[in-house]
């Protein structure tokens, strides 16, 4: 990842302009969720679980 420095641009501007390259190619989310070793089961069993709490919400209807 890099960025180049306009001509007249701050040094606050281009760090500005770097911390929004960088979230919008999620390295920092990727670099976080490869941290640590994760199996394929216990993968599989996450994902599982994250689909079961989505179905959750979409069925429970909320009443204010």
């Amino acid at each position: 990842m890099s960025v180049k420095l306009r001509h007249g641009e701050s040094q606050d501007a281009l760090l500005k302009r770097f911390r929004k390259e960088v979230i919008k190619d999620r390295i920092l989310s990727t670099y976080r969720k490869n941290r640590w070793f994760v199996s394929k089961s216990e993968t599989r069993r996450l994902a599982k679980q994250r689909a079961t709490r989505k179905a959750n919400r979409k069925t429970t209807h909320r009443y204010y």
